[in-house]
């Protein structure tokens, strides 16, 4: 599904969903809602709403949401029309500028805040990280008639620093005996754009790849200058599709959903693992946050986990300008994080979040308060 720049996702009613976590009191504009959530997996489950909150929540960042948001928004929209979400995925970079230039309500982003960018969070705020979703990042191909690529870290690194330029080269071979593979040139379909993708895949390589990667991580990297870069994921994923011998980055449901083939990965435990949002909750399984629900997926043990594994979160500032704000977010990051929502990615080839992380994301929704 190719978007632009500001394209946005979806702009339709959503609503509150009715649970046990009460929302502070809104404004006389708008009234109080409730909101909580919990995984797919909980016995926890969501109900209509009788709230007549409503409202506008513009929201923006990452890519890796799109899939989930855009189905979320949807889904949401048949509880209640009362509550508009306005999502526009122009990647993870630009949604943290917006959220410190205060033009949205929230900021999807694959990556916590660079140390680069903490000044520009404005004076006096804090962000709060709710993770929202998992999901595998593939290493879509188009070789026409090979299945079943095999690929490690070690060669990955080669592959995407322009070292290894062509498909029969000696280290992609040793990986797959047996397999005829052509001499044509590879081609890179990297992003563009500032782009959690990026960062995740790109710190997955220096812990995986050690010394064997060498131009390091962030949400930018400089690549060979005979990369070809796209704006966004789903351009990442038209790159490949259209170009015969090109491998590039790309969360698996936009690879998915374009068809495209995707290389099984050797993981920590030294077994090649496809990616699949079973694969993906495996490795989300081993992770352990931090106090303030940051983490990372990648590189994680077990035998069953897909070692390029990501996460996504909604970053939004605790204190919020006013209680009718603080009643929108509560409502709509609760269906994000309930049953109902969470439900609705493993059939993007997503991952429900774990159910610990799950519960101690709905218990930060109090943390969300107003001036």
């Amino acid at each position: 599904m190719p978007f632009g720049r500001r394209q946005h996702v979806a702009t339709v009613g959503v609503a509150a969903v009715a649970t046990a976590l009460g929302l502070a009191a809104c404004s006389s504009s708008s009234s109080s809602s409730t909101a909580a959530g919990s995984t797919a997996s909980s016995s926890a489950s969501s109900s209509a709403s009788t709230s007549t909150v409503s409202g506008t929540i513009k929201a923006a960042g990452s890519t890796f949401q799109t899939n989930f948001q855009q189905e979320a928004i949807s889904a949401f929209k048949s509880v209640d029309p009362n509550i508009t979400v306005d999502y526009d995925p122009v990647g993870s970079g630009t949604g943290r500028a917006d959220l410190y230039a205060n033009t949205v309500l929230f900021a999807g982003s694959d990556s916590s805040i660079p140390a680069k960018e903490a000044s520009k969070v404005p004076a006096g705020k804090t962000v709060l990280y709710f993770p929202v979703q998992i999901g595998p990042i593939a290493m879509a191909y188009n070789l026409p008639g090979i299945k079943g690529l095999k690929l490690d870290a070690t060669v990955l690194a080669g592959i995407f620093q322009g070292t290894i330029k062509t498909w029969n080269d000696p280290a992609i071979t040793a990986l797959n005996s047996g397999m005829s593979l052509p001499s044509t040139t590879i081609t890179l379909a990297v992003r563009s754009d500032s782009s959690g993708t990026t960062a995740n895949f790109s710190q997955y390589l220096v812990d995986a790849a050690g010394s064997a990667w060498k131009l390091g991580t962030g949400s930018t990297i400089t690549w060979p200058s005979t990369a070809r870069a796209g704006d966004g994921g789903s351009a990442v994923a038209q790159i490949v599709k259209s170009t015969t011998g090109a491998i590039g980055y790309v969360d698996f449901s936009t690879a998915t959903a374009a068809g495209l083939s995707a290389a099984s990965v050797k993981n920590s435990a030294g077994d090649y693992v496809a990616p699949s949002s079973a694969s993906a909750t495996a490795a989300a399984s081993q992770v352990t946050p931090k106090a303030n629900l940051t983490f990372s997926t990648a590189d994680e043990p077990g035998a069953a986990s897909y070692p390029i594994t990501y996460q996504s979160w909604d970053l939004v500032y605790s204190v919020q300008p006013s209680a009718a704000d603080v009643a929108l977010l509560k409502a709509y990051l609760g269906y994000l994080l309930s049953s109902a929502g969470q439900a609705l990615l493993t059939p993007l080839n997503l991952s429900p979040l774990p159910a610990s992380i799950d519960s101690a994301a709905v218990a930060q929704l109090s943390k969300i308060t107003s001036m």
